[in-house]
């Protein structure tokens, strides 16, 4: 792998990694939040999720240390929300973002011979999608 290459995969991933933070902090954050009739179904929802994306920095910052990089302690920027809507919203828009991303640092590490880091990324872009999906079925509900 050439330095400017794993220098370029290096800094997507810690991209990826920031937003696994705040995929965190937020789904956390949404879980205490969240009012009105679903609260309790919503709560549960967000709750469950944190442990998939603790599972996914982790994963993140191995890949990142492995060539000598040096991972992120910084979430990338949580957006708020004033209703369980607004928060499916966000959360659907963010799932959707990580999925482009996911599959942009595969193509990535595919290019670079890094093949156990595209399957590593494989089973990321398989959860990311059952979240995408997911959040697509529970926002319908609000249309």
């Amino acid at each position: 792998m050439s330095k400017v290459a794993k220098k370029d995969l290096i800094a997507g991933l810690n991209v990826d990694l920031a937003n696994e933070y705040a995929a965190v902090i937020t789904y956390r954050t949404y879980a205490s939040q969240v009012q009105g009739p679903w609260r309790q179904e919503l709560r549960n929802f967000f709750a469950a999720e944190i442990p998939d994306e603790l599972l996914h920095a982790q994963m993140l910052c191995d890949k990142i240390v492995a060539p000598g990089g040096d991972p992120t302690v910084k979430a990338a920027e949580v957006k708020k929300a004033k209703d369980a809507k607004e928060m499916l919203a966000n959360a659907l828009a963010d799932e959707k973002a990580t999925l482009k991303r996911y599959v942009e640092r595969r193509k990535q590490a595919e290019s670079l011979g890094e093949y156990g880091l595209v399957v590593e990324l494989d089973n990321l872009i398989a959860d990311e999608t059952r979240h995408r999906d997911e959040l697509q079925l529970m926002l319908a509900r609000w249309e």
